[in-house]
């Protein structure tokens, strides 16, 4: 069951009350993690960073916590149903995927190998924001890529932007001018 954002619980507290998760939990949580996501299989849900709890609430029933790339997320569903499906299999009963919103995800939360992945899958990733605090917005012009990300084919930077948006919104269409290659690059949040 996935509940629609500013319906679900608030997040479980991330302090010492917390206890430490179970062996099961762990493993349950490794199980989750390994689900590929629905719009870029390349990549799981732990590397993109969107699961981000997996607990046991009794012995049959599982809670997940997965908060969306951005709100209104289409595949969101999706990866609520294969999360589910993944831990039914696993033998756990009941389980219940909560959309949660808080903390916002950002691209810095996708690890290492998930950069890796999508650079290996033709995707320039995102490049690192490791902003902390409030973040200062002003309007003004559009805003492109700068510098112009990397194209994943030939390390150029000589890129152009084609369209702010790609096969999905979370990521733009590029040119290398180098190699002509045309490519995606997964947008920073």
């Amino acid at each position: 069951m996935v509940k629609t954002p500013g319906t679900e619980a608030p997040p479980r507290p991330t302090t010492p009350h917390r206890q430490a998760p179970s062996p099961l939990e762990e493993h349950l949580r490794t199980l989750a993690g390994q689900v590929p996501d629905p719009e870029l299989p390349v990549i799981t849900l732990a590397e993109l960073g969107v699961l981000r709890d997996v607990r046991l609430t009794s012995p049959d029933h599982a809670q997940v916590d997965l908060t969306p790339t951005y709100t209104g997320c289409p595949a969101l569903q999706n990866m609520a149903t294969d999360v589910e499906h993944t831990l039914h299999t696993a033998g756990i009963t009941h389980v219940t995927v909560r959309t949660v919103l808080t903390p916002p995800w950002t691209t810095d939360d996708i690890t290492p190998d998930g950069l890796r992945k999508l650079a290996d899958f033709g995707i320039a990733p995102p490049r690192p924001q490791h902003t902390t605090g409030p973040i200062t917005i002003s309007l003004g012009p559009t805003r492109t890529d700068t510098p112009p990300p990397a194209c994943p084919h030939c390390g150029s930077t000589d890129t152009e932007l084609l369209s702010r948006f790609s096969s999905t919104a979370c990521k733009a269409l590029h040119r290398c001018l180098n190699c002509r290659e045309p490519f995606d690059h997964f947008k920073e949040l």
